[in-house]
């Protein structure tokens, strides 16, 4: 049983998942969450399509036994956060992350540098999840990120599909008072609510409620 029960990183077939937000929805209840996130490309939508994915979103808040927040998962690009303006603004929040392939940590860093200047997201998706394949960055490459997200502002998810970041960057996250939420990046509405390795590696960094981006909801 999940202390915290949230996930606030999921997919529909508004972008790259199999379920509706509806079917989500379903599966967040049955598994006890308090508050889903869904999170949907931003990408993958026009602004006809976004309409209707806000209207579905706002309609299933109302109608649900949950908090049911709006998000978008933006791509961090060479130019910052690939989410145009008038999304963001009809959104709960936006969570960035690196998707394309890099062949360096130095490269990922520069890209999550980048977006954190920006200031264009409220969350970090997936940070690391290409160190295994890439290398692993320097600490004071990590310290400069870390120094970014504090001074903006932005969270970090703990992603429960790439088991990233790990135990010591979390400890610096809640050290500085850097936020955190749980992602089981679902792509299909049976993986909606697997957040039990982002609770375990939270727990074990020292996190409480109040380190939590959605703390006062749970």
């Amino acid at each position: 049983m999940l202390v915290f029960p949230h996930d606030a990183h999921t997919h529909t077939t508004y972008s790259d998942g199999s379920g509706s937000i509806g079917d989500n929805v379903a599966s967040a209840e049955a598994r006890g969450l308090l508050l889903l996130g869904i999170t949907d490309h931003g990408h993958y939508m026009s602004p006809g399509t976004f309409k209707r994915y806000v209207r579905e979103v706002r309609r299933w808040a109302a109608e649900s036994g949950l908090v049911l927040m709006l998000g978008v998962e933006g791509n961090i690009t060479e130019n910052g956060v690939d989410v145009p303006e008038w999304m963001a603004r009809e959104l709960d929040y936006v969570i960035a992350s690196v998707h394309r392939r890099v062949r360096t940590a130095d490269e990922y860093i520069r890209l999550v540098r980048t977006a954190l200047i920006s200031g264009e997201m409220d969350v970090i998706g997936h940070f690391g999840a290409s160190f295994p394949h890439v290398g692993f960055p320097r600490e004071g490459e990590l310290r400069e990120v870390l120094e970014l997200a504090e001074a903006k502002g932005v969270a970090f998810e703990i992603n429960s599909s790439y088991h990233v970041p790990d135990v010591a960057f979390l400890r610096e996250c809640i050290k500085r008072g850097i936020k955190l939420t749980f992602a089981s990046d679902a792509h299909s509405p049976g993986e909606v609510g697997r957040v039990g390795w982002s609770e375990r590696v939270f727990r074990r960094a020292g996190g409480k409620r109040e380190d939590l981006l959605f703390g006062e909801i749970l």
